[in-house]
C-alpha cells in the first residue's frame, strides 16, 4: 500500500515518512498547494494519507484557521475523491487544559483555549461533516526528540546555566517521543479504527520541574533552575504583544502563549491508544532527552 504524507519536511514528518519506509512502505511526500489537480495526481493509487501539514505559530488567528482547517479540508476532499483513508494529525490543544490529577479523556468536552487549539478542533469537524470519507483522528500532546526545534530553546539555556521556571508550577504535561508518535502513526495507517479522535502520550504526565530537570541532566551542565513568578510572566506577556504589534511577527512570550502558561496543565488518558492502535509509549523522559541532547551536539544545534 502507498501512503502520502502532507508536511513530511517538518520535524514529524521527517520521522514518520523514515518510519514507514522502514516498515516498507512506498511513502510520497505531498506539498502544498493543496488544489485538486495536485492533490488528485499525487493521490493517484495512495490508500491512506497522513495528514500533517499545518500551522503552529501565527500572528493572526485567521491565518491558523486559513492553513489548519481549510487545509484539512482540502486535504480531506482529496482523500475521499481519490478513494483512500486519512489519518489526521491533531492535537491534545485541541482538547484543551486538564491537570494530572484529572486528565482528560476522548468521551470529555472540548475547550481549546488558544487560536491554534480552537483551529486544530475546527479542522477535526471538518472531518466529521464527510460523511463518505473514512477517517481517523490522533491528537499528540507534546512531542520531541531529535530534529525538535520546539523545546531547543530550553537546551540551549540549560547550557548557558540556567533554566526559567515560567507559568504554574503545579502544570504538568503529556510529552511523547517522536518515535513513539511514528509507531502511533503506523499503527493507524494499519488499523481499521475510524470515525473518531485518540489522544497520543507518554503513560506518564511531566510536571515542569521535572522537564527542566530532566533537560538540565540532559546536557549536564548542573543549570541553576530559577522560577519566574506569574506577575512577571504577565508584564512580560504584555511586553511581547506591544513588540510583536511594532515588528509585525509573533514574540515568544505574549497574552496568547501567557493563556497556555497560565494554565493547569495539558494531561490527558491514553487508553484509548493502547486498546484501539496497541501502542503504549515506550521511551521514558530521561533516555528521549539524553538522545535528543546528543543529536543537538551532533549538529551542533547547542
Amino acid at each position: 500500500m502507498k501512503v502520502a504524507v502532507t508536511g513530511a519536511s517538518g520535524f514529524i514528518g521527517r520521522h514518520v515518512v523514515a518510519g514507514l519506509e522502514a516498515r516498507g512502505r512506498t511513502v510520497v511526500a505531498v506539498r502544498r498547494p493543496f488544489d485538486a489537480p495536485v492533490m488528485a495526481l499525487a493521490l493517484s493509487g495512495v490508500g491512506v494519507v497522513v495528514h500533517l501539514a499545518g500551522l503552529v505559530s501565527a500572528p493572526r488567528e485567521q491565518d491558523y484557521f486559513t492553513a489548519n482547517v481549510e487545509g484539512t479540508r482540502a486535504v480531506a476532499a482529496a482523500t475521499q475523491a481519490a478513494g483512500a483513508r486519512l489519518v489526521h494529525i491533531s492535537s491534545l490543544a485541541a482538547g484543551g487544559p486538564a491537570p494530572a490529577s484529572a486528565p482528560r479523556s476522548e468521551s470529555d468536552g472540548d475547550r481549546p483555549i488558544t487560536a491554534y487549539g480552537r483551529s486544530k478542533l475546527a479542522s477535526e469537524r471538518v472531518l466529521r461533516e464527510m460523511r463518505d470519507l473514512r477517517w481517523l483522528t490522533l491528537r499528540p500532546g507534546v512531542v520531541y526528540g531529535p530534529g525538535d526545534r520546539a523545546l531547543l530553546p530550553l537546551f540551549a539555556m540549560a547550557m548557558r546555566g540556567y533554566l526559567p521556571l515560567v507559568g504554574r508550577a503545579d502544570a504538568s504535561y503529556q510529552m511523547i517521543h517522536v518515535a513513539d508518535v511514528v509507531r502511533a502513526v503506523a499503527a493507524a495507517v494499519d488499523s481499521d479504527a475510524a470515525g473518531e479522535a485518540i489522544y497520543v502520550g507518554h503513560p506518564q504526565p511531566v510536571g515542569i520541574r521535572d522537564l527542566l530537570e530532566g533537560v538540565r541532566d540532559a546536557v549536564g551542565t548542573g543549570a541553576r533552575i530559577v522560577r519566574v513568578p506569574m506577575p512577571i510572566t504577565r508584564v512580560a506577556a504584555l511586553a511581547g504583544d506591544i513588540a510583536g504589534a511594532i515588528r509585525g511577527r509573533r514574540m515568544v512570550i505574549n497574552s496568547r502563549r501567557y493563556v497556555e502558561l497560565a494554565a493547569e496543565g495539558f494531561a490527558c488518558r491514553v487508553d484509548r491508544l493502547r486498546e484501539r492502535l496497541g501502542i503504549v509509549a515506550e521511551v521514558a523522559l530521561k533516555d528521549g532527552l539524553s538522545e535528543t541532547a546528543r543529536w543537538y551536539r551532533e549538529e551542533r544545534w547547542i
